[in-house]
């Protein structure tokens, strides 16, 4: 059995491309650009980019040749999505980004070819944008089965009654994937209820009540409320009754793609905590020289080093076919709880300027902390992983299934 961690040269040479392009087209484009003011002048500076990246040869990694991508699998995805993550425009720029990353993939698997055609295509060309409709106020976001919006055949149409929110890119998509419950007869909690519908935007009956405002501010988490939305039944996603497993197919690798950007941003904080560590002079002695400051570093280094371990582990498992769901729900929780605890501990070592807006470090604090809820809260995914290590040891008398089943 062999353990290769190293790339072939020919994604080697990708994530060198990768790389320079991000820090040497997109990070000095970004500084330039401002979204206030001259909006016209902010779009026309990132389609640029988008149409550079493209022309580079660095559009659309994640997904097949024959659709018009780079044709990577999800070990080679994640080289290119931590150098892209660098910046938060990046994976938008390369056409990889939440959430239209994730539809792409539930769209080419689960589309029929006209859906392809009207939906996936414009993702793909970079001319449209998407939203992926679930989660409601009323019920836990992490438990899907208790949807409450309705949708009512009529005829060779659907009748769409609901209340969403934290609807990531509502207001620019062109539309959405609506999960709804059709099977009335299902009981609340048991899978097959839901199914998955296509809704162009905007249309009557689907009202965009506002932007949630949450702690890093009012950037694109919407709050729907649906009324006699009206679906044609072509606009049925999937077959009925599929939402549910519609949902989980597309979650699980959007959870690792998160993951991979997220690491990004936890070497980023590491970084910039030995970068003031070694500039920071106070009682006699740099930063770096004392003793507690080198434990924030080596306790980040170790964390940021399981990190990529787990996420290149269940991305492999992932490419070759095999049952990634534990990893994936492994890495989830602990990435994301790795990375408030590394960006905290480099807020620490910057003191106030750390906590001042002087520096990145508070605004990637923000968003860090939607990492623990977003796509499964912690407490969801430490619920499943114990459920499925429980079920391996009543099964083989064993949990060596549920640790990633390693040789060792």
């Amino acid at each position: 059995m062999a353990i290769d961690f190293t790339l072939a040269p020919e994604h080697e040479e990708i994530r060198r491309r990768v790389r320079t392009f991000i820090q040497e087209v997109v990070i000095p484009a970004s500084a330039e650009l401002s979204s206030e003011g001259d909006r016209d002048g902010y779009l026309r500076g990132i389609f640029a980019l988008r149409e550079r990246a493209r022309a580079e040869g660095l559009w659309l990694p994640h997904m097949p040749e024959e659709w018009g991508g780079m044709g990577l699998g999800h070990v080679e995805l994640a080289m290119v999505q931590s150098e892209a993550a660098k910046t938060r425009l990046g994976p938008w720029v390369l056409n990889c980004s939440a959430p239209d990353e994730g539809n792409m993939h539930t769209l080419l698997h689960w589309a029929n070819d006209e859906q392809k055609e009207r939906y996936l295509r414009p993702l793909l060309d970079g001319v449209r944008m998407s939203c992926f409709a679930m989660t409601e106020p009323e019920v836990a976001g992490s438990d899907p089965t208790l949807i409450r919006t309705q949708a009512v055949q009529d005829g060779d149409e659907w009748v769409i009654n609901g209340h969403k929110w934290f609807i990531s890119n509502a207001r620019r998509a062109s539309f959405a994937i609506l999960i709804a419950r059709t099977e009335l007869d299902v009981p609340e909690g048991a899978r097959g209820a839901n199914t998955a519908f296509l809704i162009d935007l905007p249309q009557e009956g689907w009202n965009d009540v506002r932007e949630v405002e949450t702690m890093h501010g009012s950037t694109g988490h919407s709050e729907i409320v649906i009324t006699d939305l009206r679906v044609p039944d072509s606009q049925v996603l999937g077959g009925r009754g599929n939402g549910h497993r519609l949902g989980q197919y597309r979650l699980g690798p959007a959870r690792l793609a998160h993951c991979m950007r997220w690491i990004s941003q936890a070497e980023t904080a590491l970084d910039m905590m030995v970068d003031r560590a070694l500039n920071r002079y106070s009682h006699g002695s740099l930063l770096a020289e004392k003793q507690g400051i080198q434990w924030l570093i080596a306790d980040s280094a170790m964390e940021l080093y399981q990190c990529k371990l787990m996420v290149l582990h269940a991305a492999s498992k992932i490419d070759k076919g095999e049952d990634f769901r534990t990893e994936v729900s492994m890495a989830k929780h602990f990435v994301a709880n790795s990375l408030n605890r590394i960006i905290d501990r480099a807020i620490q070592v910057h003191g106030a300027l750390g906590y001042s807006t002087d520096t990145p470090l508070a605004n990637m604090m923000q968003h860090a902390r939607w990492a623990r809820f977003a796509d499964g809260a912690d407490e969801i995914h430490q619920m499943r992983i114990a459920e499925r290590t429980i079920a391996a040891y009543q099964a083989t008398g064993s949990t060596n299934a549920a640790t990633g089943g390693l040789p060792l």
